[in-house]
């Protein structure tokens, strides 16, 4: 999707994941160094206004440098949490 926002996706498919208790166990990202508007969001606030005036694929919309740093460490943060949960849950249970 061309006006796709990414990080909305991202918690969607770590929240499902949490509702089925399955592992996320890869994200795919397109992404480029270069400052272009393909997909909306970000700290630079990329609007679906702002989409044309730097959409330079011809295939698959690629996030800029700013939102692939800003996805990078969102899935981080969302797996440490995922990890401390599953540790607290062992810990719950541990028999010595």
């Amino acid at each position: 999707l061309i006006a796709s926002n990414p990080r909305a996706e991202l918690r969607a498919f770590f929240d499902v994941h949490d509702q089925e208790g399955s592992y996320p166990g890869e994200v795919h990202l397109e992404m480029t160094g270069q400052n272009v508007t393909e997909c909306v969001g970000g700290s630079m606030t990329v609007a679906f206004d702002d989409l044309s005036s730097r959409y330079h694929t011809h295939c698959d919309p690629r996030l800029n440098a700013s939102q692939s740093l800003e996805l990078a460490f969102a899935i981080s943060e969302r797996l440490r949490r995922r990890l401390e949960s599953a540790n607290k849950f062992r810990g719950a249970y541990r028999c010595n």
